[in-house]
């Protein structure tokens, strides 16, 4: 893994925002719905702890769902490098539409490049922008991965995402700890068995110094 440091000057392209789901929450209907449902659940909201509680509920959701736009900055791989380049182990949490409770975990992100490289940084704020809405894990793969190879256009393109479910861990079968894993591959990080087992033994050794 490395920055690309060619002779000539460094071109940076800066495309578009990419549409961070354009999400209008209305506080007030959201205040008055979590009002009645807490009502609706026994929580007597005369108490003094409870007053409050609409308004901090909705403040939090808000800002669980509220993706951050960014600039996905990229540059140009004037050096031809052409092996993997993984990211591993970054740290996201996410709300689980069906329950609308949180799933946390890490998300390992690697790609064959092109003709051109994206910032590191910016593949936490990859991961952040699609986090931060009412998800499946397994969706959120394959959106993290189709949004790589759509804006990259690398020669091959792998996502692993693992994590805890609270509508697993609280709820249900109530199996603290338990992982769930996915993963997307395009390109030949799914079509060449050599680099598809170098990418997932990076993902492990990632894991496993966590």
């Amino acid at each position: 893994m490395r920055s690309t440091n060619g002779t000539g000057p460094m071109t940076l392209v800066a495309p578009p925002a990419p549409d961070d789901h354009d999400r209008q929450i209305d506080v007030v209907a959201a205040e008055q719905a979590a009002t009645k449902l807490l009502a609706a659940l026994g929580a007597d909201l005369s108490e003094e702890g409870l007053r409050d509680t609409p308004r901090r509920m909705v403040a939090a959701y808000s800002e669980l769902l509220a993706a951050q736009a960014f600039q996905p900055t990229t540059f140009p791989n004037d050096d031809g490098y052409d092996e993997l380049i993984v990211v591993g182990a970054i740290p996201f949490h996410s709300l689980c539409m069906h329950h609308v409770l949180p799933f946390q975990g890490v998300a390992h992100i690697g790609y064959l490049p092109g003709e051109r490289i994206i910032g590191l940084s910016k593949l936490g704020r990859v991961v952040e922008r699609f986090a931060r809405d009412l998800q499946i894990q397994e969706r959120m793969t394959t959106q993290i991965a189709d949004w790589l190879q759509e804006e990259l256009e690398p020669r091959g393109v792998g996502v692993v995402l693992e994590a805890e479910h609270l509508c697993m861990s609280l709820r249900g079968l109530q199996k603290l700890g338990t992982k769930t894993v996915t993963s997307a591959l395009h390109g030949l990080v799914r079509d060449d068995a050599r680099t598809r087992q170098e990418f997932l033994a990076l993902t492990t050794r990632s894991t496993h110094e966590q």
